[in-house]
């Protein structure tokens, strides 16, 4: 597969489980658990990819979504948002920002594994 993925996720386990995944499919892996700072993590890492946290600590992955896009040096950047609410409001809220894809948390490891193979063939 390939690629570099930036992770911007709290939860240590979620994220040494996704990073561990997308390592043995070729990918390069960052890992951030924070919402501030993320922008700044996102110019310094360069990804191909972005999987983002709806909720973390000290901003909202929403509004970082929403900053992404509205940078024309990352508005076309593949973002896959999670979340452990799969409310309904929260995916609006996504697919308003601009979110590539939606994925409610527990995912089975061959539906994150297939759509950031799908997103990094773009």
């Amino acid at each position: 597969m390939g690629g570099r993925v930036l992770l911007i996720e709290d939860e240590a386990s979620i994220a040494e489980a996704i990073s561990f995944l997308l390592t043995r499919d070729g990918c390069e892996v960052v890992t951030f658990a924070q919402g501030l700072g993320a922008l700044e993590k996102v110019a310094e890492t360069q990804p191909d990819l972005v999987i983002l946290d709806v909720m973390l600590p000290g901003r909202s992955g929403i509004d970082i979504l929403g900053d992404l896009r509205a940078n024309p040096a990352t508005a076309a950047l593949p973002v896959i948002m999670l979340t452990a609410k799969g409310q309904g409001a929260d995916r609006a809220a996504a697919e308003k920002a601009g979110v590539s894809l939606f994925m409610t948390k527990p995912f089975a490891n061959s539906e994150i594994r297939a759509a950031v193979r799908a997103l990094l063939a773009r």
